[in-house]
């Protein structure tokens, strides 16, 4: 009889022991990880940033494990070029493990076209509501000029143009 109870009691606690397993002890450690292909990526020139479409990025020339399971995109970027986008796609063959094609992934990158530069505007000075005032011309002769003026010179009157003006 005694058996009988710790046997019940011995498979209680390995039932309760199972519902709070870590995760170390978890059968997803027997699931097949996906199956990957390294792929190749070169460029013209070299050092443009490869980014796939699953997020991870290399400079060129450079390889990336990658998984084979769906159709990946890679874009190609470098400074003072247009982008360039490449799909890789896997591919089976009867008795060979799945890859990816094309490998290696070699792309030519054609210069950016130049930017219109903008153009520096003169700043717009702010128009004031009166426009500006017009000089005034005294039909009065220098010589009836105010009396506050009676200390400073008088301006010397308009000489003609010492040559003949010319006839057309």
């Amino acid at each position: 009889m005694m058996y009988r109870v710790l046997t019940i009691v011995g498979g209680a606690l390995a039932l309760a022991a199972c519902s709070s397993s870590p995760d170390w002890m978890s059968l997803d450690a027997l699931k097949p990880a996906p199956a990957m292909d390294t792929v190749r990526f070169e460029s013209e020139p070299p050092g443009a940033e490869a980014k796939t479409s699953t997020g991870q990025t290399c400079r060129t020339p450079c390889a990336l494990a990658l998984p084979v399971n769906a159709p990946l995109t890679v874009t190609f970027t470098l400074n003072g070029y247009s982008p360039e986008t490449e799909t890789i796609e896997p591919i089976t063959a009867i008795g060979s493990p799945t890859n990816l094609r094309p490998n290696p992934v070699t792309v030519e990158l054609t210069p950016a076209p130049p930017q219109a530069k903008p153009t520096k505007r003169p700043a717009a000075k702010k128009s004031s509501t009166k426009p500006p005032a017009a000089k005034k011309t005294s039909a009065r002769p220098a010589a009836a000029a105010p009396a506050a003026a009676a200390g400073s010179t008088p301006a010397p009157a308009p000489q003609a143009a010492p040559w003949p003006a010319p006839t057309r």
